[in-house]
């Protein structure tokens, strides 16, 4: 799970089928997130957008979105807080 600052959470809004984690559609880091942002009497974050993620590891040529990576809300300006993750993925 993926929330903006304010608590709202963020969802990618293309997934990716190549590479699945838990049984699960991964995301590239070029694809954008969608925001349902809960913030009142403040910009509310619409979209997000993931600027590091992984280094070694690639889908389609484009890195993965993973826990210690960065992203930027808009218009707020704030980041994304990934608070569950799969923790361990293996590669056969």
């Amino acid at each position: 799970m993926t929330l903006c600052t304010h608590a709202g959470q963020a969802r990618p809004a293309v997934l990716n089928p190549r590479v699945k984690v838990g049984g699960q559609p991964t995301a590239v880091l070029t694809a954008p997130w969608l925001v349902t942002c809960a913030a009142s009497g403040v910009p509310r974050c619409v979209t997000a957008q993931w600027v590091t993620g992984t280094t070694r590891v690639r889908s389609v040529g484009v890195p993965l979105v993973i826990q210690g990576g960065t992203a930027v809300c808009a218009p707020s300006g704030g980041p994304l807080a990934v608070v569950a993750v799969q923790p361990r993925v293996r590669g056969i």
